[in-house]
C-alpha cells in the first residue's frame, strides 16, 4: 500500500514536472520596450529639436505600431501627430527606417505604395534588440533630414 502510495505521488511529480517544461517550450522569450525607455528617447530627441529651435512631434510605439509615449513640443502642428506615428509604425512593422521607403519611391520603384500602411518619409526608426524590433520611434515637424535628426539621436538615447 506504501509502495503504491510512493509510486502515485512520483508519478504526480513527473506529470507535474514533464506538462510544465513542455508548456514552457511553447513560449518565446520576448523582450519589450518600457515606458522609461520610451520617455528616455523622447526627451533626447526634444533636446536635439530644441537646441536647433525646432518643434517636433515624438511618438515611440511598442513592437506592435502602439503608442507608448507621445509627446508634441509647443507650436508644433497637430498633423505631425499622425505623421510621426506613421513613421514609427512603418519602420517596426518592416524593420527598416521609414527613409528606406521614400528612398524607394525617389527611385521609381512605385510597387512600395501598394504595401499597405506606410508612411514613406525620413523620420522613423526602428528600436532592434537581437534582431528583433521592440518598437520605434517616430519624429515629424520640420523637415524630413530634420525629424530623422531627431529620431537618430532618440534612438541613441538608448545606447
Amino acid at each position: 500500500m506504501r509502495t503504491r502510495w510512493l509510486l502515485t505521488i512520483c508519478l504526480a511529480l513527473f506529470a507535474i514536472v514533464f506538462s510544465s517544461s513542455r508548456a514552457s517550450a511553447q513560449f518565446a522569450d520576448k523582450k519589450t520596450l518600457s515606458l522609461a525607455a520610451a520617455k528616455k528617447m523622447a526627451a533626447a530627441a526634444e533636446a536635439e529639436a530644441a537646441k536647433n529651435k525646432w518643434t517636433m512631434v515624438i511618438a515611440v510605439l511598442d513592437d506592435g505600431g502602439h503608442p507608448i509615449y507621445l509627446e508634441r513640443m509647443d507650436g508644433t502642428q497637430i498633423g505631425s501627430i499622425e505623421v510621426a506615428q506613421g513613421k514609427a509604425r512603418t519602420a517596426v512593422r518592416f524593420k527598416r527606417p521609414s527613409k528606406d521607403f521614400e528612398d524607394a519611391i525617389t527611385a521609381n520603384h512605385l510597387a512600395v505604395i501598394t504595401l499597405g500602411n506606410i508612411t514613406a518619409i525620413r523620420g522613423g526608426l526602428p528600436i532592434m534588440l537581437d534582431g528583433q524590433a521592440v518598437g520605434a520611434i517616430g519624429v515629424s515637424g520640420g523637415d524630413a533630414a530634420q525629424d530623422e535628426q531627431c529620431a537618430e539621436a532618440g534612438l541613441a538615447a538608448l545606447h
